[in-house]
């Protein structure tokens, strides 16, 4: 698809989409497993930053996004159960965009989205974890890795190279 010239496109995730979401990214992360339950539920908590790409027809990606509180990363395959009520950052979740699709940038606006609906709720900056030595993709969109040693327990469940990253907005 890289010599396309139509690019994927996000679009705002419904319900119907959690799916091909779960299929998508339990296809992709064979050694970082989600249930079902636990994407509907990030949808369910805040489905603004919730998308999926598609290109003719076809999803062929998503990003799962939430308010949440810097330096306190979420357990993998674990409930929310409810957002906090003064977040300061939005937590990047997971963004899975299918070998097929990538070449456009899809990840970077994905970004960029998520910036948007964060400074309309007036919230400060982004954090994420990288996996899989993605990190340098993670820079070019502006996030810088944290370090900290009291995250590092909570970064084992996310695999050897996960690192914890923040963006600020301001």
């Amino acid at each position: 698809m890289n010599n396309q010239t139509t690019a994927p496109q996000w679009r705002q995730a419904t319900a119907d989409d959690l799916g091909a979401i779960d299929a998508i990214g339990n296809g992709v992360h064979l050694s970082l497993p989600e249930r079902p339950e636990v994407f509907a539920e990030k949808f369910d908590l805040f489905s603004p930053g919730c998308r999926v790409l598609i290109h003719s027809g076809e999803i062929v990606g998503y990003g799962m996004s939430h308010p949440w509180h810097l330096n306190k990363i979420p357990p993998l395959d674990t409930f929310l159960e409810a957002l906090p009520s003064q977040p300061d950052c939005i937590f990047i979740h997971d963004v899975v965009v299918l070998p097929r699709a990538r070449g456009h940038g899809a990840a970077e606006k994905f970004v960029e989205i998520v910036a948007d609906v964060a400074r309309e709720r007036l919230i400060p900056a982004l954090a994420l974890v990288s996996v899989y030595d993605t990190h340098p993709l993670w820079m070019k969109c502006g996030f810088e890795v944290v370090q900290r040693p009291d995250l590092a327990e909570k970064l084992q469940s996310y695999g050897a190279t996960a690192r914890y990253m923040m963006r600020n907005l301001r």
